[in-house]
């Protein structure tokens, strides 16, 4: 009589190919986080030192070898750099004030012409998007003489609006990732917005907008930090002192007592970059969301 020979169940049949995977995963993993980690380190490493110089004794900071944690640490080098030479208050409000007007013009402007560009039929449509993208090409410095020249003529120097009033007429960038991210609604929505007696304007506000929140959250993201960091625009249209963004206050600070005052420095400095870094935490997921949804209709 013929023994019965035991068959594989398919569990164990498959059990090689699930450890193959199951391997090929944690060697990707590891080879992932062996790229990243390092990088990171590198990036956070200049931030890590301000932040650490900011809570160090003035006689701690310039040690061989560096003293990368600061003892004893002193919070109020951040009280102290902050109010005692420059009043970064006012420079604080200052930048809040060009920085959210240049973001609701933004916000305004090309959702406008996104909207016009990625929904609207027209003639010639097409070429004037073109032309559009084709200003990015332009470096700002070609642009700046003969806007310094334009304001001047009409007596908008030493004021805001040369800093927030171009931001109402667009920005190409903002344009097409915007027009990138409309382009990837459908179009039945509109079709049926027009059905129940919706207007063009309404199909904007309540359609489209609402479900661009990652493409919105791109254009804040970008404008915060290119407003909050601008250096050269307030430079060269603000004289008076009052006027001085946080930018321009950390260079009067450095000529004043940023030299002597090194962990001062670094403290307002510290201050400083920390919306942005807030910012973009809060943002991150509609941020990376938005600019790859940009990408996939063209």
């Amino acid at each position: 009589m013929e023994t019965a020979v035991a068959r594989p169940t398919a569990l164990e049949v498959a059990r090689p190919w699930y450890r193959r995977r199951q391997v090929n995963r944690i060697v990707h993993a590891l080879l992932v986080y062996a790229l990243v980690i390092p990088g990171a380190i590198l990036l956070a490493l200049p931030f890590y030192w301000m932040a650490s110089t900011a809570l160090k004794d003035p006689k701690h900071i310039f040690l061989i070898p560096p003293e990368w944690i600061p003892n004893p640490m002193r919070w109020e080098n951040f009280w102290e750099g902050w109010t005692k030479y420059v009043p970064f208050t006012l420079y604080l409000r200052n930048s809040l004030i060009i920085t959210v007007g240049n973001i609701l013009g933004n916000l305004f402007s090309c959702s406008l012409a996104a909207y016009g560009f990625a929904r609207l039929r027209a003639r010639g449509k097409n070429f004037l998007f073109m032309l559009v993208l084709g200003t990015m090409m332009l470096p700002g410095m070609v642009t700046l003489i003969p806007q310094y020249v334009l304001f001047s003529m009409i007596k908008w120097t030493d004021t805001f609006l040369p800093l927030m009033v171009p931001a109402w007429f667009g920005w190409p960038l903002f344009i097409f990732l915007l027009r990138q991210f409309f382009m990837t609604i459908p179009r039945e929505l509109d079709d049926a917005a027009r059905i129940d007696g919706c207007s063009t304007w309404g199909i904007l506000w309540r359609i489209i907008l609402p479900l661009s929140g990652p493409a919105l959250a791109t254009v804040v993201v970008f404008g915060f930090v290119g407003n909050w960091n601008n250096f050269l625009g307030p430079l060269v249209y603000l004289r008076d002192n009052d006027l001085y963004t946080l930018a321009l206050g950390l260079m009067r600070f450095q000529g004043v007592q940023g030299n002597m005052q090194f962990h001062y420095m670094m403290a307002v400095a510290t201050l400083t970059v920390l919306p942005i870094i807030i910012l973009f935490f809060i943002a991150q997921r509609y941020f990376v969301q938005g600019i790859v949804m940009s990408g996939i209709k063209g």
